[in-house]
């Protein structure tokens, strides 16, 4: 016996349900709502403490015969609205053919249309999982880490998962994400000794020296790309010294990096690097990196070539196979099973008047339920 879920109409309820991230209540409340009724077993949690929680999490499982598992994850914390909606961000409204509001395409248009691909199916025809987040958005720490511990705990072990981040970027349905790079942010405290500027040599001015620093970094060519990733890429991101006075040297400089960061590198290698080059000027800066996530590559193999037969047959589209992007919480579940990325149109994801096309709610729920169909075969 199968249900029947309007994928829009579950987009509604989740886009009604504000949760800027870190999220907890009641968007967890309407995802459990739809799920319960067609058959999952829906476990909820809170981990973590402010400022970078609580954050609610939810692991929902529907066991069927079949000895295939699939996994779906997905995050619903959104960011922030912004100031300049044509209407509220947070009440849906359907214009034309376009569902708006915050949310809409990142991505809690995404869950509501696996829900509904999940409702379609036999509920025997195999095992399914929804791996879903409040903390997607924000730091990530006690969000997608703390369901793989809690999955870990209750020996919940997909075989492969689909993540339904808006991977799409003309039309839906033309990339898959299958792999990510790296990404790690590094700050730089290089120290001095503050003093009158008529005074030089009774202080010990660290502007040159940070500059001196940032031109070694800038110089640094990580490697060429590969096959599958671009380029890797070092980019400061902010200079600060807070000098408010014209006539004094100050007593230190700061600046910060983001690396993004291919298959060729480690997130620690490239830490100790930005030290080596930092300590090489001023052997008393101080250097401190923090790792998002380190590159990952599912080689195209059964789960991408399942993924693309199950989007050519709705849309006569060949995707694309891309590791382009920023990072998204497939960073951490590859570790689990083999992971992609597939969802919608990325084109309004975080901006003003995020939108969702309503045919594409439902052609995604279709994808998504021949995704399933072919994993269970």
């Amino acid at each position: 016996m199968t249900h029947r879920i309007d994928p829009v109409e579950l987009a509604k309820a989740l886009i009604a349900a504000p949760s800027i991230s870190p999220a907890t209540g009641t968007v967890f409340d309407t995802l459990e709502a739809a799920l319960v009724p067609i058959g999952f077993t829906v476990e909820r949690f809170i981990d973590g403490i402010e400022p970078d929680g609580p954050v609610e999490n939810l692991l929902a499982v529907r066991t069927g015969k079949g000895p295939v598992h699939f996994g779906f994850a997905g995050h619903v914390d959104v960011v922030p609205a912004g100031v300049g909606w044509t209407g509220d961000a947070f009440v849906p409204e359907v214009r034309g053919d376009m569902l708006f509001g915050r949310g809409a395409v990142d991505m809690k248009g995404a869950i509501a249309s696996f829900v509904a691909a999940a409702a379609a199916m036999p509920v025997d025809a195999g095992t399914i999982s929804l791996i879903i987040t409040g903390d997607e958005e924000g730091p990530a720490i006690f969000g997608t880490r703390a369901l793989m511990e809690h999955m870990d705990a209750r020996g919940v072990k997909p075989d492969m998962i689909v993540v339904g981040e808006p991977t799409s970027v003309n039309r839906l349905g033309d990339m898959v994400k299958i792999g990510r790079r790296g990404s790690v942010n590094i700050w730089i405290d290089v120290p001095g000794t503050q003093g009158h500027v008529a005074y030089p040599h009774l202080a010990d001015n660290p502007i040159p020296k940070l500059v001196r620093i940032l031109a070694a970094i800038d110089a640094v060519e990580l490697d060429a790309g590969n096959d599958w990733f671009q380029p890797s890429n070092i980019e400061l991101t902010d200079v600060e010294v807070g000098n408010g006075a014209t006539n004094v040297i100050p007593a230190s400089a700061r600046a910060r990096l983001s690396i993004r960061f291919n298959d060729q590198h480690r997130g620690a290698a490239l830490v100790a690097m930005i030290e080596r080059i930092a300590h090489g000027v001023e052997p008393n800066a101080k250097v401190l990196g923090r790792i998002s996530g380190e590159a990952f590559l599912t080689p195209p193999g059964d789960l991408s070539e399942l993924v693309a037969e199950a989007i050519r047959a709705e849309t006569d589209i060949t995707p694309e196979m891309s590791t382009t992007g920023g990072t998204s919480d497939a960073r951490f579940l590859h570790v689990l099973c083999p992971v992609v990325e597939f969802g919608l149109t990325n084109a309004t994801m975080h901006k003003l008047d995020e939108a969702v096309a309503l045919d594409d709610l439902h052609r995604l729920a279709a994808i998504y339920r021949g995704i399933l169909v072919r994993a269970f075969a």
